[in-house]
């Protein structure tokens, strides 16, 4: 099958106005204002410019994200890092314009850290840009890099001054509007006027833009970018760089939370789950962070960080690391560091406020850094700097043991549409955080203890995210799990450790538990017909309702909380690695238990068709084998997924006909693998029809055609009464490998939309089952279908008479049909003759 489509025209045009107005408007922005900071009153408030840079940061990040889908890690890597910039600095003067930042010393605090890690991360892009030669976006790199430089010698010495920052932005304004102008005048001029410097990259080989399945993943740059903009906080503190821990950094350590949330709903996208649970873990970190900055502003004594929390995090980070070893040993080693910096929060009560987890984040940065300029240089690089990569795979293959996964897993039969990675993992893992959450050192003082962010953001919004993930998936119950416990760790979170628990402590909080309590009980009850495992994690978060019940009516047991919390925890503990190790290793596989009751039909597991990868012969070699038995499977086509028979097979084709109970004006259609089929009987065609075929095929346009003797020549025997009117049929050959091969395989086949008459057409080879069961005998699966809509289906009873009707416009635009016809006949009238034809009549 041929590749996804990224973007369209239009996606492209407003990403490129993005791009251009979020780099010229903030850089000029940003030169002006440092130019006239020396003012006594600013030219541009601090409200004003803050709350401007967050539109332009926006925009900019919406460029990021629509330019990752392509092949343009250099784009994206510098988007998304000046968008993270000027939304860090903008949140920062929204700070100052509303006083709670005062007088130099605080600016100073606050803004040296972030520019330090900003400085540096442009500084690689830039490196990395002009080794790849992207001139202009290296220049714009190193110009950034060196503003924000003489940004932190400005803030260390007044004297310095700040026109050398404003100079670095105005050369980033002059090089933006430059390629600004080269875009128009290479769209103007047709791409006859190319200026030095703007030429679009060349692909390479078969081109390397972004398909489905693929592992790259080009937003890991910005993830560790923010892990050193994170880090430099805690290690400018220790290093005596800046002199304390305060709300100035808030924004710094939000904005990298927000990121990584978003680089990890994206690396699911990519099919990344290693990178994006391990964004998901890092993001939570951020904003634990950050909240621990905010806690002074309410409270006058120190926050407690619970120890049971981060020890289980570091667990969870040590397994993570375990397997990032099976892509490469430095992802693995890095992810290490974050096993030491929550072991190292853990050791004493202050947390990040002591010198060991401040250390261990002056090794994040270096090892941040140092990875980032790695993963940036050998994404395009022919000769790559070692990483290790596919060491520890290879070892563990050879042992005959484990077998990895081969690809990404497009075929798992569940009944819905998703073009992103599962994610269970981060699901499960969330789960255990939030349990552990119960374990507060200082239960009558929830306040005190940072325990909201773990209980909102790890047990609530990820949670959130993974319900959302598994619901596309079509995973209905794992959903509704994943989105019900979100919303109860939210609730109870924000109630319990927020600070609105002792007043209203009672009844009224007791009823809503006990709905809780009951829709849980419905999902323990659905439990049993998935597994074991999800039976047991549904079973055991009943007990931590109960717990919350009875602590609701302030009856809790002694040691009850503990108690459901370690087992419920347990559970949670082994779905994550169970989900984690079934997703890297096609065997052995890890037990989840059968269901306790089965209901028959999809779901049982003996009754399911088989459901193949078509990017494999042999599972087209089977299908083929099925079809001319008698069966009727779905396919991936050059549109959607269609329901298909052999001719041959007068009755799989009445099988198919009575499955699908057509419609009088939705008849099924005929398909051949190549004209070469139809040249036997090429006599029974006009010379202009032939040409017309010969123009349009192959295609996603079917041709309504007089039936007549020409069939005889396709061995379509009783099944041509179930195939087309009495009078015409529709004829197609396919613009897909897939199809064509399989027609190779089996002759013409007989073609329907797996869709009931009215409903939407079948996008996903999910899909197929879920409409139509056990009445299907197979299904080639290629994940989502490169169209949302079928072909263009032309009437061609009348084309010798010069006129063509529309039964359905589809995929193909009728201008498109109409412009090819055009051709056609203009070759006829100019005396052209098909060679065919004149042998013929020699």
């Amino acid at each position: 099958m041929e590749s996804k489509k990224t973007a369209g025209p239009s996606q492209d045009s407003l990403g490129f106005l993005s791009i251009s107005t979020g780099r010229i408007t903030g850089s000029f922005l940003l030169a002006l204002n440092f130019y006239t900071s020396n003012r006594t009153v600013p030219l541009i408030p601090s409200l004003a410019l803050g709350i401007l840079l967050l539109i332009l940061a926006a925009l900019l990040a919406y460029a990021g994200i629509q330019k990752s889908l392509g092949n343009a890690p250099i784009v994206v890597s510098f988007c998304l890092t000046v968008s993270a910039l000027w939304f860090s600095s903008g949140l920062v003067q929204i700070l100052v314009g509303q006083g709670i930042l005062n007088g130099a010393s605080d600016m100073q605090n606050a803004m040296i850290p972030g520019l330090v890690a900003f400085s540096l991360g442009m500084f690689i892009i830039g490196a990395v840009g002009l080794l790849q030669k992207e001139i202009a976006i290296a220049i714009m790199a190193f110009a950034i890099s060196f503003s924000n430089a003489h940004g932190i010698v400005t803030f260390m010495d007044r004297s310095f001054g700040a026109s050398a920052v404003a100079c670095n932005y105005l050369i980033v304004t002059i090089v933006s509007v430059y390629l600004f102008l080269a875009v128009i005048l290479r769209f103007l001029s047709m791409q006859r006027i190319i200026l030095p410097g703007t030429a679009p990259p060349k692909s390479k080989g078969n081109g390397q833009s972004q398909a489905k399945g693929t592992s790259k993943n080009d937003l890991v740059i910005i993830g560790l970018i923010l892990n050193m903009s994170s880090a430099s906080i805690f290690g400018c503190k220790l290093l005596g760089v800046t002199t304390t821990l305060f709300v100035g950094h808030v924004p710094w350590l939000l904005v990298a939370g927000v990121y990584q949330a978003g680089i990890c709903i994206l690396s699911y996208r990519c099919l990344d789950t290693l990178a994006a649970t391990f964004f998901g873990f890092t993001a939570i970190l951020k904003f634990v962070e950050g909240y621990s900055l905010l806690f002074p502003m309410w409270h006058s004594v120190e926050p407690v960080f619970p120890t049971p929390i981060l020890v289980v995090f570091a667990i969870l980070f040590f397994i993570l690391a375990l397997f990032f070893t099976s892509k490469s040993l430095a992802e693995g080693l890095y992810v290490l560091c974050f096993v030491a910096y929550c072991i190292a929060v853990s050791c004493k009560p202050i947390g990040i406020f002591q010198c060991g987890p401040q250390s261990v984040n002056i090794a994040i940065f270096v090892a941040s850094a140092a990875l980032a300029l790695v993963y940036l240089y050998n994404i395009k690089a022919d000769v790559k700097i070692p990483t290790g990569q596919g060491i520890v795979k290879d070892m563990l293959s050879r042992t005959h043991i484990f077998k990895f996964a081969q690809g990404k897993d497009f075929n798992s039969p569940f009944l819905g549409y998703s073009k992103y990675a599962n994610a269970d993992v981060l699901g499960h893992a969330c789960n255990v955080l939030s349990a552990f959450c119960i374990t507060t050192i200082e239960p009558r003082s929830p306040l005190i203890t940072i325990m909201v962010p773990w209980k909102v953001i790890a047990g609530g919004f990820f949670q959130l995210l993974s319900g959302a993930v598994a619901f596309s998936h079509g995973k209905t119950l794992e959903s509704t799990t994943f989105i019900l416990y979100g919303i109860m760790w939210i609730i109870w979170g924000t109630f319990r450790f927020g600070g609105f628990y002792d007043g209203p402590r009672g009844f009224n909080i007791a009823v809503g538990i006990i709905c809780f309590i009951m829709f849980n009980a419905f999902v323990v009850f659905c439990s049993l017909f998935l597994s074991k495992a999800w039976f047991m994690y549904s079973f055991t978060f009943e007990f931590i309702l109960i717990s919350f019940l009875l602590d609701a009516l302030d009856a809790l047991p002694v040691g009850y909380d503990l108690a459901v919390t370690i087992i419920f925890g347990l559970v949670s503990f082994y779905c994550f690695v169970v989900a984690l190790f079934n997703s890297t290793f096609e065997s052995p596989q890890l037990p989840v238990g059968m269901p306790i009751l089965k209901l028959n039909g999809f779901g049982n597991g003996n009754d399911i068709c088989p459901h193949l990868p078509c990017r494999k012969a042999t599972s087209v070699i089977r299908i083929a084998e099925i079809m001319k038995n008698g069966g009727i499977c779905g396919i991936p086509t050059d549109t959607v997924y269609m329901l298909v028979a052999a001719c041959s097979h007068s009755g799989a084709v009445e099988k198919a006909y009575r499955t699908k109970l057509q419609a009088r004006g939705h008849p099924m259609s005929l398909w051949i693998s190549s004209l070469e089929q139809l040249k036997p009987v090429k006599r029974f065609f006009s010379p202009l029809l032939w040409d017309f075929m010969e123009a349009v095929w192959p295609s996603s346009v079917s041709m309504v055609l007089h039936k007549g003797q020409w069939m005889d020549c396709l061995g379509m025997k009783d099944s041509e009464k179930y195939i087309g009117t009495s009078q015409n049929i529709a004829v197609q050959i396919p613009d897909c490998s897939v199809a064509t091969y399989l027609i190779d395989l089996v002759g013409p086949i007989a073609v329907t939309s797996v869709s009931p008459s009215g409903e939407s057409d079948t996008t996903h080879h999910n899909q197929v089952y879920a409409k139509l069961g056990n009445k299907v005998d197979g299904v080639l699966c290629d994940g989502p279908s490169p169209e949302n809509i079928a072909s263009t289906v032309v009437d061609c009873t009348k084309i010798d008479n010069g006129n063509v009707g529309f039964f359905r416009v589809g995929v193909v635009p009728m201008s498109q049909v109409l412009e090819i016809l055009q051709n056609v006949y203009k070759k006829h009238r100019s005396g052209h003759i098909n060679a065919g034809f004149i042998d013929e009549a020699i």
